[in-house]
């Protein structure tokens, strides 16, 4: 029974949160037991409060006893990435210059999930910085993906998505610059959203006007995604970029079927991306099921010209801006490829910077354009398949040679530069048993329509129900 609540939807347990058929804190012992059992060979969560766990449930418990309203979360455990501060818990952003800091208070995206009755149970292992696809760092090591032991979970916040699809957790969140969200869904076979910006408000932060880095949710079905999302969404007078919709009705009940819905397939986006072809294959695959739920599929891709660099100029300047000091007051403590990527900014010009914003404008006049065509936009959110977790980053896919660490990310980097909404969902499986995720597109601020493909897809599918053989 406890391990049958850790592998349920949270849409689920909140309904049964609600209706007391199961205490907040039944809960909470079951995947605290399931933590102690299978985190050790995962090392998906790397701090657990699990006493102050179990008093928040016992609170939890009491509140909804003596009839006081409770939020949409009421009782789910969530881990929070290590990269966001939670006040009162070590937050260490993967990295040894912050083993022990303790943040004084919740960061935004920790505090709306609290506030929505969500329980903290500890944080999410992360690579260090969140710079990367691949989650291991000096501080804590490697997080395995639950599909195969050995092999990358993916990252920033593959932490996050181990820790569900091993059911350690119903939901959780995380960010996403380059695919942090959308990467290693797709590696761990859960769902990932990366929001349009402004979508879910990020305070504190640096640079509160880029559009580039956001946070959103994570679960292992698309409703628990867009249950999240209701929670995380809405208004923040402090960020000048936050969208003013709130986030409730996120949560209204998605459709199972598409009819009329025009979609777009771009299997290499445009050919601009190289990808292993048993993905390509494995997706493919199930395409037609787009069709049998309404929808007509043409192969065609937006013009992505100027993405690049949009995309590369525009990190290399937040890496300058967020971690150049760093990286110049302690260069032995601070990984290459970040060392890199703020070398990268710190070369840049103010001409440099118009230029790639010129590009970036340009860029989001061309995606807009190709929507007024298509509701949706499908491709790869990966161009390889997880690789072993002792390889820092693949250097190739399908033959190609990447320039740098940042190539192989590229099916995600190229969306990430043009402002829409991505969804990464279970898409089925290669033959000797790897997920695969499929990234849904959709046009700025049209983030009910990717939940609205994902869960139809989803469910046509029911790739997402195939659980991972854990000891």
């Amino acid at each position: 029974m406890a391990d049958d609540l850790c592998t349920r939807p949270a849409t689920e347990l909140a309904a049964l949160l609600r209706d007391r058929e199961v205490s907040a804190r039944e809960l909470m012992d079951a995947h605290l037991d399931r933590i102690e059992r299978l985190n050790p060979a995962l090392n998906a969560i790397v701090t657990l409060d699990a006493e102050g766990a179990r008093a928040a449930a016992d609170a939890a418990d009491a509140r909804l006893a003596a009839g006081e309203p409770v939020g949409p979360l009421h009782g789910l455990p969530v881990a929070h990435k290590d990269t966001h501060a939670t006040g009162g818990m070590r937050t260490t952003w993967g990295s040894p210059l912050h083993a022990g800091t303790v943040p004084a208070q919740d960061e935004l995206v920790v505090a709306r999930l609290r506030a929505a009755g969500a329980i903290r149970v500890g944080k999410t292992n992360v690579p260090e910085f969140a710079a990367g696809s691949h989650t291991f760092n000096t501080l804590f090591g490697a997080t395995h993906n639950p599909y195969r032991h050995g092999l990358s979970a993916g990252g920033s916040s593959g932490g996050g998505a181990a820790a569900l699809a091993a059911g350690l957790v119903p939901i959780a969140e995380g960010s996403d610059m380059g695919g942090s969200l959308r990467n290693p869904a797709a590696f761990c076979n859960v769902v990932g959203l990366r929001p349009t910006p402004g979508r879910v408000p990020s305070h504190p932060t640096t640079i509160g006007w880029s559009q580039l880095s956001v946070q959103g949710p994570m679960g292992r079905t698309v409703a628990d995604v867009a249950l999240g999302l209701s929670a995380l969404a809405g208004p923040d007078p402090r960020v000048p970029i936050s969208l003013e919709a709130p986030g409730a009705s996120f949560a209204a009940p998605l459709p199972t079927e598409l009819t009329g819905l025009r979609i777009a397939w771009a299997p290499d986006l445009g050919g601009r991306v190289p990808v292993d072809p048993a993905i390509t294959a494995t997706l493919e695959a199930s395409l037609g099921v787009l069709t049998d739920l309404g929808a007509t599929v043409e192969a065609d891709c937006p013009d992505l010209t100027g993405a690049d660099e949009a995309f590369g100029v525009l990190r290399a300047w937040l890496f300058e801006a967020g971690y150049g000091d760093l990286v110049r007051q302690h260069p032995d403590q601070v990984k290459e490829t970040i060392r890199w990527n703020a070398a990268r900014g710190a070369e840049l010009t103010g001409a440099d910077v118009g230029r790639a914003e010129v590009a970036h404008t340009r860029l989001f006049e061309q995606v807009v354009a190709f929507f007024d065509r298509y509701d949706v936009l499908l491709a790869p959110t990966t161009q390889v398949l997880p690789f072993p977790v002792e390889v820092e980053y693949p250097t190739s896919a399908n033959g190609v040679e990447f320039d740098d660490y940042l190539g192989w990310m590229r099916s995600c980097t190229l969306i990430s530069a043009t402002g829409c909404p991505a969804l990464s969902v279970p898409g089925g499986f290669t033959p000797d048993g790897l997920p695969v995720g499929l990234q849904v597109v959709a046009a700025p601020r049209a983030d009910r329509t990717v939940l609205e493909v994902g869960h139809a897809f989803e469910q046509a599918t029911r790739f997402g129900e195939r659980r991972p053989q854990l000891p």
